[in-house]
């Protein structure tokens, strides 16, 4: 309970901002594939061997979060972001269907561009609108959940270790190897509020002599073993 609600209030989940990766067909034109990362990961290994799996038709290469038995992810379905007391979520999803993670994804943007994805998030906005702010509980990823129904290909949980901005109690050696771990929720590694247990996997590769981190008030915490 704890955890769900450090994330939800996260500013992250409330900015306009997070809603242009679902343009990011038109934002590259030229391009037909691309790894897509959010601002709050720490990339530990080499992800070029993304570019080579096969994505068999799909647009989105990303983590399923509905893996319970999975040390990797926090455990969720549709039913942890969507309201199924409203109607029109009650008649149109399945609250059992598996979730999956933005935050380091790849992206076919050649099949992508030959869908229907972004009208559909379009559409679901409109609808939440037209419902008050009912049909889901935070964020930007509830219609995304939707728009990509259909079109995502499961990769290993090993790729993307979510939740440690919101699990303190997110096992050290998973974190440890995975490629890329994220600080998704409220306590990022740069914040006071940061789980000190896990802030050193990000503090540690900060330059704090860096003049864009020293006039964002980034001060170099307490070094800590890992």
């Amino acid at each position: 309970m704890l955890a769900s609600k450090l994330q939800a209030r996260s500013p992250k989940y409330i900015s306009l901002l997070n809603h242009l990766r679902i343009y990011l067909p038109e934002l590259f034109p030229n391009l037909n594939k691309v790894v897509f990362l959010d601002d709050d990961i720490v990339v530990q290994r080499d992800l070029s061997p993304l570019w080579a799996i096969n994505l068999e038709g799909k647009v989105n290469g990303a983590v399923e979060t509905c893996r319970g038995e999975d040390s990797w992810v926090m455990s969720k379905r549709f039913r942890t972001y969507f309201n199924f007391s409203h109607p029109v979520i009650a008649r149109s999803l399945d609250p059992d269907e598996c979730a999956w993670a933005y935050g380091m994804n790849i992206f076919d943007l050649a099949v992508w561009r030959k869908t229907n994805i972004r009208d559909t998030y379009h559409f679901w906005l409109k609808e939440n609108l037209k419902s008050g702010l009912t049909l889901w509980k935070f964020g930007t990823l509830p219609p995304a959940l939707i728009a990509f129904r259909g079109h995502v290909h499961g990769i290993d949980p090993s790729w993307h270790l979510l939740g440690l901005g919101y699990q303190d109690k997110t096992d050290i050696e998973s974190v440890r190897r995975a490629a890329v771990i994220h600080y998704n929720g409220q306590c990022k590694p740069w914040l006071d509020i940061a789980f000190k247990n896990l802030q050193p996997f990000w503090t540690n590769h900060v330059n704090y002599s860096n003049d864009f981190v020293r006039n964002c008030h980034i001060l170099e915490p307490e070094r800590v073993k890992e």
